[in-house]
């Protein structure tokens, strides 16, 4: 643990000095205090990435057809329906743990396991919660910006919600402490990286080649997909026009460093 501090501090990036607004607008809105240590990360995940996980999921994108992987991507979506009732109702969102029940219910019966969505056709949309999510809405701040090999982008508060999904709201998680074969949990999380990167190996791809940084392109699409799923897909509040005071809130600042900490 101590190694591991010592190893966080160096790799702190260094924050700006205080006279300098548009460096510490920029230092502010990317949330990433960890900037050397995580790109570190960066590299040993595309390494990893490289050799391992993008041939497999490129070899099973292109042996099994588009019906046969939206049929695994269904039933494991179906599978993890706990997480998202779980989530739900922490947020106190009864009407969409409703749906979430009722779409496990169509599922798992009419739709063969799950690995038939007939529940959208219902009038059920999917839907996902996390116990990240849960924690952003109970007013938890998201912590410094983390990037983890296999996991990818992520934060503090992230990245503890995700723990807690996996060991306490995962039915998967639940089924292998029953004295189960561990092979059961490395094959289920497997599945779920393997679909994962075949559905959005197209995505990234695109994203990489258009980057002149994948690392800064990733982290900012990352963050703002992340607030998009804490609203709940609803659109970004408008900022005010005016200070507090009805002040002009440009006053005595640039307007770079005004727009960057937007």
């Amino acid at each position: 643990m101590a190694a591991l501090t010592a190893v966080l501090t160096v790799a702190c990036a260094s924050k700006p000095p205080a006279n300098d607004p548009d460096a510490m607008a920029a230092f502010e809105d990317t949330n990433d205090r960890l900037e050397p240590f995580n790109r570190a990360m960066f590299g040993v995940d595309n390494a990893l990435d490289t050799v391992l996980i993008r041939p497999v999921a490129w070899t099973y994108r292109e042996i099994v057809p588009e019906p046969g992987r939206r049929g695994v991507t269904n039933f494991l979506r179906n599978l993890r329906s706990p997480i998202t009732l779980i989530n739900d109702l922490l947020q106190g969102e009864g009407e969409r743990a409703g749906t979430t029940v009722g779409r496990f219910m169509m599922n798992t019966t009419v739709g063969l396991l799950g690995f038939v969505d007939v529940a959208t056709d219902a009038g059920m949309p999917y839907h996902y919660e996390d116990f990240g999510q849960t924690l952003a809405r109970w007013g938890v701040q998201e912590g410094t910006y983390l990037y983890l090999p296999v996991i990818g982008p992520t934060g503090v508060r992230d990245g503890f919600g995700l723990a807690v999904d996996s060991f306490a709201f995962d039915p998967v998680a639940w089924y292998s402490y029953a004295d189960n074969p561990s092979w059961h949990q490395w094959a289920y999380f497997s599945a779920l990286l393997i679909d994962l990167k075949a559905s959005t190996m197209s995505t990234t791809d695109e994203l990489r080649k258009s980057s002149i940084d994948y690392y800064a392109a990733l982290r900012a699409a990352y963050q703002q997909n992340r607030a998009k799923e804490i609203r709940n897909g609803a659109p970004a509040p408008l900022p005010p026009m005016n200070g507090e005071d009805g002040e002009d809130p440009f006053a005595g600042t640039t307007l770079r460093g005004n727009i960057a900490a937007r």
